[in-house]
């Protein structure tokens, strides 16, 4: 499983994005952030799910859960809402690409309380790129 987390500070902003690697019993396995410059929320988002994938496959997954907080992220990678934005059209296909690359995979949303690792890991990318 791999949390994942983008965001930006003003939209667009500064953004970063972040993944967690877990365990199927919860064990914190490897994670990974980066500073992004400036960014959109969505775009961040989407650059979190890439970055989740790459750790992913850098543990040697074969089978992969993303779990993020973004609605839009997860629906659209889900195939119920379109990709409108031409902005995101790249990174919405560089995901799916990367995706087709596991045996099995899955990508949903929850609440940010429940994403609270990457969340952390985000906001600490955001306070050191912007003293």
């Amino acid at each position: 499983m791999v949390h994942v987390d983008g965001g930006a500070r003003g939209n667009p902003g500064p953004a970063a994005a972040a993944a967690v690697a877990t365990s199927p019993d919860g064990d914190e396995l490897a994670e990974s952030s980066a500073y992004l410059g400036d960014a959109t929320n969505n775009v961040a988002e989407y650059r979190a799910v890439l970055l989740g994938l790459e750790l992913a496959r850098r543990l040697g997954a074969r089978e992969v859960d993303v779990v993020n907080d973004s609605e839009l992220v997860a629906r659209q990678i889900g195939g119920e809402y379109k990709v409108k934005s031409a902005g995101l059209k790249p990174l919405f296909l560089q995901a799916m690409r990367e995706l087709r690359t596991f045996d099995r995979w899955s990508v949903r949303s929850v609440r940010r309380e429940q994403n609270e690792r990457a969340d952390e890991l985000v906001n600490a990318e955001l306070d050191r790129a912007m003293p």
